[in-house]
Order: structure tokens, then sequence, then C-alpha cells
């Protein structure tokens, strides 16, 4: 527990040191708010009839979370493990589970940072977000969404040696699924080929979770699937992260 507790302090102190890395952690799902919410103002989907606000708000806020819980991880455990700092917690008696376990506390705290301050603005004139009377169930969809991208964050930050490749992997990754998964665009207003091929991608579930706990774009059916799926991702994730894990560069 000591040593928990000290990885996560240490953490934290390194993550409020990086002023520039925290405040666009918090201001880039701010800034696609924006730009969609002053693009497609007053506009709706017409297969669906809710508005564009009600898909993008809570797309980028899941793309937001699920972002920051990939990228947090994953430049930290290869950054780490260049400077030898893994090497050397792996001879103290801190297990991998203190590791994995104070950087999910930090992501939770993040997530949930983000998540207070992307509903405040979207809730603000101009944008007029309302959220439905289920938004409690936001909370555990989050939590899900965050445990399924850290581990994903685990693998990148464990085959991933450079911040460069972190970087490269990470994107390669985020930025395609964020279009299939439809958190930048309805996939309602999609071809059906393209709506299955997301089901394969966990940010699909999240968007769906949020949506539907979030903006009522959807029943609890939506969610009650948002939450399964995700779990089924952070267990093959897990499954994965466990095997890839590396505590040096050759081991």
């Amino acid at each position: 527990m000591s040593a928990y507790s000290a990885l996560t302090a240490a953490g934290y102190r390194a993550q409020v040191r990086d002023k520039t890395t925290v405040f666009f952690t918090f201001a880039f799902p701010l800034i696609f708010l924006v730009v969609f919410g002053l693009v497609f103002r007053g506009r709706s989907v017409e297969e669906s009839g809710f508005s564009y606000l009600s898909y993008t708000a809570a797309g980028v806020l899941s793309w937001g979370v699920a972002n920051a819980a990939v990228f947090g991880i994953g430049f930290t455990l290869m950054q780490w493990r260049s400077d030898d700092i893994l090497r050397m917690i792996r001879l103290s008696p801190a297990p991998l589970t203190a590791v994995i376990g104070s950087r999910y506390v930090l992501a939770l705290g993040v997530g949930l940072v983000q998540s207070v301050l992307f509903v405040g603005v979207a809730m603000l004139p101009g944008f007029d977000l309302v959220p439905d009377s289920r938004w409690p169930l936001l909370i555990p969809v989050l939590l899900l969404g965050i445990t399924t991208f850290l581990l994903l964050g685990v693998i990148i930050g464990s085959i991933a040696d450079t911040p460069e490749s972190v970087a490269g992997i990470a994107n390669f990754l985020m930025l395609p699924m964020a279009f299939l998964s439809g958190s930048f665009f309805p996939l309602d207003a999609m071809p059906d080929w393209l709506q299955k091929v997301s089901m394969v991608l966990p940010l699909r579930y999240l968007n769906d979770g949020v949506s539907a706990a979030l903006t009522g774009r959807g029943d609890l059916s939506d969610i009650g699937w948002g939450a399964l799926g995700l779990v089924a991702f952070a267990v093959v994730f897990g499954a994965v992260a466990a095997r890839t894990f590396r505590w040096t560069k050759s081991s």
C-alpha cells in the first residue's frame, strides 16, 4: 500500500508540473466542442431527429477521456522504462499492480475533471446541452471506458520505446477510431457497412453508453450494451497487456 501511495503521489506531482500537457489534456476536447458547436449549431440529424450537438458533445467527451487514458499511461510507461525507473521498481517490493493502479487512479481523476468541465461548458448558452435525467449512469460508463483505454495504453507503452512511437501508434489507433466510431460524425448518417465496422471498435461502445446516459439518445439497453462491450474489450486488452508488459527494454 505504501508503494502504491508513493507512486500515485509521485505521478501526480509529475503530472501537474507539466503545465503544457495539463492544459491541452483539458482544452483539446473543449476546442472540438466549440468548433462543432459553431459549425452544427441549430442543425439536427434527419435520420434520428436529434441535434448534432447531442452526438458531437457525447462523442467528443468519450474521445477526450479515452485519449487522455491512452496517452497518459502510454507515455509514462515508455519514459519510466527508458529511464530505468521501472527496473528499479521491479527490484523493490512494489508489485506491478501498484504501478498500474497508481496510474489508474490518476486517469480516473483526469477523466472526472475532464467530464465535469466539458459538460459544464456544453450547458452554457450557445451550446445548450440539457443532460438527460439518467445522467448519473454516465459515471459507471466513463469508469469502464477509462479502464478499457488505460489497458490499451499499457499495451502501447509496453511496445513503444520512444515518445515518437507512442504518439504514432496511439494516434494511428485513436484518430481513425474517433471518426469510425461516431465521435465526430453521427453514425446514423453513415452507410450501414460502416456502422457494422464500428462494432469492432471499443470507442463505439463508449460513445453509445455516454450518449444514452448524457443526452438520452437511446435507452437503458444502449447503456447496458455499451458497458458489456467495454468490459469485453477490457478483458482482451488486459490479457494482451499482461503478456506485452516490459520492465526493461529487453524484458
